[in-house]
């Protein structure tokens, strides 16, 4: 592969790397108190963009928990891609 191709998919993994750890810290927050605040809604209209495409799916009594169902697919795909790097 060459040098410059290379670069550009470690770049690119990297940045969905940050990605994953915005969307865990945004799952984790939405069960505290800073959910109310603008860093949390800054932060959730960012990671929900790809978390939404889950929503609903599994539902337990009131806890939606497919967010958390999309945050492991996400990681396994991202560590198929790094497995490729």
């Amino acid at each position: 592969m060459p040098e410059i191709i290379h670069s550009i998919l470690s770049v690119s993994y990297q940045i969905l790397r940050v990605y994953f750890y915005l969307m865990f810290a945004t799952l984790i927050l939405s069960w505290t108190p800073i959910r109310n605040t603008r860093f949390y809604n800054v932060l959730e209209k960012i990671t929900m963009v790809y978390l939404n495409l889950f929503r609903g799916w599994l539902v337990v009594g009131q806890i939606d928990l497919t967010p958390i169902l999309g945050l492991i697919l996400y990681q396994f795909i991202l560590q198929m891609i790094g497995r490729a790097l």
